[in-house]
């Protein structure tokens, strides 16, 4: 029911409406008794009297009272006064993140913390088996000091018809269907941040919250909705059919970022980022200090390169070879004060491709590494530690390998051997697309638009986008190339050339050169497995003793 100014429940004095929508009518108040600001929230007169609407009421006074979190505006009471039933709550001072938005899209450096401070008010509601059901733009508080207060948890939102004068169907609080009105399901939720279980009136779980963060999130960034129709029914066909423009990201926007964007923002929730603990710490990996001059996010981008790094596995060892290290250490970048090193044991059950070829892939960003078991590519985060496998690289006839990122970390190349074709796919999956067909080949790089293959007797460059590949350097009948690498002029290309013996390629004369394309001009850079170390002062690679890979080096500090 509306309530005038000096309006009194109890020892609260209304002083005025601060807020109205179809779930609430939101005062400022005065307590009486404490003498403090307050925010008193009623239910519209028009559903005032609608006993399922009260016992909603009730339980969300009830939740808010079972949590005590400073990114979640607290609850002082429940007050009932001359038939009116008020929640009273903390004052949150500030604009919703909605009317941020509405003035332009939110710069990184601003996003981050106010993320970092949803996914913890998540966690902390999480942690209490309690799922908001309803995180939106609306719902979120921005007070001047910072701080960040996520509203209106546990409200279990009613049917609005959808003949409501001047309610934003897309905003609508809750939905629900003509063929959900058979008790089979009900709609709870708001239609543009809605998860498809959600749109499909099935159980929801806390990964229903992860992606309605998702949703926020990129709405943050880009000042538009994720998903957005001319109506419901328009919308929620989005939600479940369509992916949203992931080109209206910021250009800035960290690979990180987007891959987590794109992990809460799975349709499948199997797929979809579980917890959200991993997607605070995910935020909080991308606001690690750096060099400055730069924001947050982009700092903690370019210090992550530096966690390129050896990767080991359950029965096999998955390394770097000798070229990624030399492309290490021609490539300008900071004073590297260490090495890094970590282990990635194989989930049971899963086995490596072939080792006899390219099986692991580190994104030019570090945050992920690629391999090849079981038919398939999988994808594990350096940040999170878990292995995803990417849906759409499975083989139904043999093994893939030779995996290998582009430059933005967003999609992963890879030779199936069945029809023997380099593809790409995207890094949380989807349809393989081909590129060109290739004979064995002996290593991929993905540069720029191109992609570089090594052969026996030369090597090939095919566009990215498909097509057919062509020769950029020609090399002898008994030489192969491996692992071919485009140097930053672009010009030359740097990869380990191989002998033929009488057993096939003889790596253990391998060499490490780099031959710049249109010309037969070499620079040796190793020999019989160790770099020439007055050309590379501090820096050795040594090919490992007894490692089944037959390309296997190591990247380590000279003493």
């Amino acid at each position: 029911m509306a309530l005038t100014p000096g309006t009194r429940l109890g020892p609260y004095e209304v002083l005025a409406q601060i807020g109205v929508g179809g779930m609430g009518e939101v005062y400022k108040a005065t307590d009486t008794n404490l003498k403090r600001a307050v925010a008193i929230k009623v239910l519209p007169s028009a559903v005032a009297a609608d006993a399922d609407r009260l016992g909603r009421f009730q339980r969300e006074a009830e939740v808010l009272a079972s949590l005590n979190h400073p990114n979640i505006a607290q609850i002082h009471g429940l007050e009932k006064s001359d038939g009116v039933t008020a929640i009273v709550m903390e004052l949150v001072e500030g604009p919703t993140l909605a009317d941020r938005i509405a003035q332009a899209p939110i710069p990184l450096d601003e996003a981050l913390p106010i993320a970092k401070q949803i996914a913890e008010a998540l966690e902390a509601a999480h942690e209490q088996g309690i799922i908001h059901r309803d995180l939106k733009p609306a719902n979120i508080k921005l007070r001047p000091d910072g701080t960040v207060k996520v509203l209106d948890f546990g409200l279990a939102k009613a049917l609005e018809p959808a003949s409501v004068v001047g309610v934003d169907a897309t905003a609508s609080p809750t939905i629900t269907s003509p063929a959900m009105m058979t008790g089979v399901g009900v709609l709870l939720g708001t239609a543009a941040y809605m998860s498809p279980e959600q749109a499909r009136g099935k159980a929801v779980d806390k990964r229903s919250d992860i992606w309605a963060f998702g949703c926020v999130f990129y709405e943050m960034l880009t000042g538009e909705r994720a998903f957005h129709g001319e109506d419901i029914t328009l919308t929620l066909a989005r939600v479940v059919e369509r992916e949203p423009d992931w080109s209206a990201l910021p250009a800035n926007t960290p690979t990180p970022l987007r891959t987590l964007l794109r992990r809460c923002l799975q349709k499948d929730r199997r797929r979809r980022l579980d917890s959200a603990v991993a997607l605070r710490l995910e935020i909080e990996e991308s606001q690690l200090p750096g060099s400055s001059g730069g924001s947050p996010a982009l700092a903690a981008v370019r210090s992550s390169r530096w966690r390129r790094v050896l990767v080991a596995a359950a029965g096999a060892l998955l390394v770097a070879t000798v070229t990624s290290a030399i492309w290490w250490l021609v490539t300008p970048r900071s004073t590297v004060s260490g090495v890094t090193r970590f282990a990635v044991p194989l989930p049971d059950g899963q086995e490596f491709a072939s080792t006899g070829r390219g099986i692991v892939a580190i994104s030019p960003d570090g945050s992920a590494v690629a391999y090849a078991a079981n038919q398939r590519l999988y994808v594990w985060s350096t940040v999170t530690g878990t292995v995803s496998p990417v849906a759409g690289s499975e083989s139904a006839t043999e093994f893939v390998n030779n995996p290998t990122f582009s430059p933005d970390g967003q999609w992963i190349a890879f030779w199936e051997v069945g029809t023997r074709m380099i593809k790409k796919i995207h890094v949380t999956g989807g349809a393989a697309v081909e590129i060109a067909e290739s004979n064995n080949p002996m290593g991929m790089s993905w540069n720029g638009n191109d992609i570089l293959i090594g052969h026996p007797g030369s090597i090939l460059r095919v566009s990215s986008n498909g097509g057919t590949p062509d020769v950029v350097v020609r090399l002898g009948q008994d030489e192969s190339a491996a692992t071919p690498q485009m140097l930053p002029d672009g010009q030359t290309v740097l990869f380990t050339l191989v002998k033929s013996g009488t057993r096939g390629p003889d790596f253990d004369t391998a060499q490490v050169v780099a031959q710049s394309l249109g010309t037969s001009e070499r620079t040796r850079w190793s020999r019989k497995g160790r770099v020439d170390i007055t050309s590379v002062p501090a820096i050795c690679c040594t090919r490992l003793e007894g490692c089944s890979l037959p390309r296997a080096w190591t990247r380590d500090a000279c003493s």
